[in-house]
């Protein structure tokens, strides 16, 4: 059977270049021609790097053909958000103003571990200005279209990295997550995105929105790409002083290992109201699939989710205070405002958020020692159409961009590990689910997610 490029996974493609069925030049010329082809409907990408990609891609060949080791995603094309290092480039973060930069003297460490493995980096990714955002509609670089119907948003703020693997121009990418910038994007475009323990994963060389809650990890078509990359990436990293120096707990062995003995809830309350009606039947669905009947109430919630928004805007708007004063004419007139409204928050609620978040954590932690791993929502509704401003929820008419992560974040809160997977509806916009567990739990998330896939609950995208 030939082997078929466009519809594998990184795993299956590194087989292949590793069997000899494909070179990796052979594989970065197609996918280079695939991006050329295709994105010009899609947006997702800002920058592709042809000639280093084809360099890379070469280097490999030769280790190959000299026997030497080349890595477990040897020839996978990715791509990263464009708020990564990348070596001679300026880091713009979704900007005009960071378009002024001096370029990377060095790629930021999550890229540094995929290429030691042997993937080729192709280019960096459309995002939200400054990673604010849940929609992807970028003032200075345009809106990355939703691969599943063009006029709508692909969500954000790492849109281009769910698309990318969702239109299968890539089969990974990397992304980061403080609200659920993550999570949304995978929902609306119908693929695998994980965000990892808050410090797992090291964030050097990533341009930080909000660096008490942000984190990175990657979006993949299937569950085996998604942990052998977040093995790949694990590892405590001296550029990143709040990445983890636990050991790394590899999960890609473990995804035959079923669910026996993990017990699984259902987020109640919350979590089951506020959103469309397909959104809980997705709920129900994956928790007839793993056998979840119990339902577990995450107190607070609505709280939780306006002390993110506190801390998020001010941090933000502390770490762009400077570009605010000097530069304001040179944003997205929405981050501008966003930002300045984060500006005149009060000192004082943001010392309150930060002691209800202490508390909020440990409730959790409580509700972690009767549960393995609960279940959610990842977004409210279908993914809305490109510039829509308002939607109708639970018969109320509300803002569509600061309502798209009414479900991720007052988990992002908290740095839980969460995987947001696709639903399998035929014929329909995806839909995402949460699968939550309690921090450095990802193996358990991974092995639910496993079982899900075998039994045809997940939908990788053919578009």
């Amino acid at each position: 059977m030939t082997f078929n490029l466009e519809q594998a996974d990184a795993v299956g493609t590194a087989t292949a270049v590793l069997n000899g069925e494909m070179t990796a030049t052979a594989v970065t010329q197609s996918t280079l021609d695939r991006i050329a082809a295709q994105d010009g409907k899609l947006n997702c990408f800002t920058t592709l790097l042809h000639e280093q990609a084809l360099a890379q891609a070469a280097h490999v060949d030769e280790a190959l053909a000299d026997g030497r080791q080349t890595g477990a995603l040897t020839g996978v094309p990715f791509a990263v958000k464009n708020l990564f290092d990348i070596s001679g480039l300026p880091t713009l973060a979704g900007s005009m103003i960071n378009r002024d930069r001096s370029p990377a003297d060095r790629d930021a460490t999550a890229i540094t571990k995929l290429k030691q493995a042997g993937a080729i980096l192709v280019g960096a990714l459309n995002m939200d200005e400054y990673a604010y955002g849940f929609v992807t509609e970028n003032h200075h670089y345009g809106a990355t279209h939703n691969p599943h119907d063009l006029d709508r948003v692909a969500g954000g703020s790492s849109g281009g990295s769910a698309a990318a693997v969702a239109g299968r121009l890539v089969p990974l990418t990397l992304g980061s997550d403080t609200n659920g910038s993550i999570r949304v994007p995978a929902a609306f475009c119908g693929v695998l995105g994980l965000k990892p323990t808050y410090g797992r994963l090291s964030r050097a060389g990533a341009f930080l929105f909000c660096a008490s809650l942000d984190h990175i990890g990657p979006f993949a078509r299937s569950v085996r790409d998604i942990a052998l990359t977040f093995d790949l990436l694990q590892g405590a990293d001296v550029r990143d002083p709040i990445c983890t120096t636990l050991p790394p707990e590899p999960c890609f062995p473990q995804l035959g290992q079923g669910i026996d003995g993990l017990r699984i809830a259902v987020a109640d309350e919350y979590f089951a109201t506020g959103g469309e009606p397909e959104v809980f039947e997705a709920v129900s669905q994956v928790a007839d699939a793993l056998g979840a009947t119990d339902r577990v109430i995450i107190p607070e919630a609505h709280r939780a989710r306006a002390a993110a928004y506190v801390i998020t805007a001010s941090e933000g708007s502390n770490l762009h205070f400077h570009r605010l004063k000097t530069r304001p004419q040179d944003f997205d007139p929405a981050t501008r405002d966003r930002f300045l409204a984060g500006a005149m928050i009060p000192t004082t609620w943001y010392t309150q958020a930060q002691r209800f978040r202490r508390w909020y954590r440990d409730r959790v932690r409580e509700i972690f020692q009767q549960v393995d791993l609960i279940l959610a929502p990842a977004t409210p509704c279908l993914a809305p159409r490109i510039g829509q401003q308002t939607m109708v929820l639970d018969g109320e008419e509300i803002l569509v961009r600061p309502n798209l992560g009414l479900y991720t974040q007052p988990l992002s809160f908290i740095g839980l590990p969460i995987l947001s997977v696709p639903i399998q509806r035929p014929n329909q916009l995806p839909l995402g689910v949460q699968i939550i567990a309690a921090p450095y739990k990802e193996a358990w998330i991974l092995r639910a997610a496993a079982m899900l896939e075998a039994k045809g609950i997940l939908t990788t995208p053919i578009v």
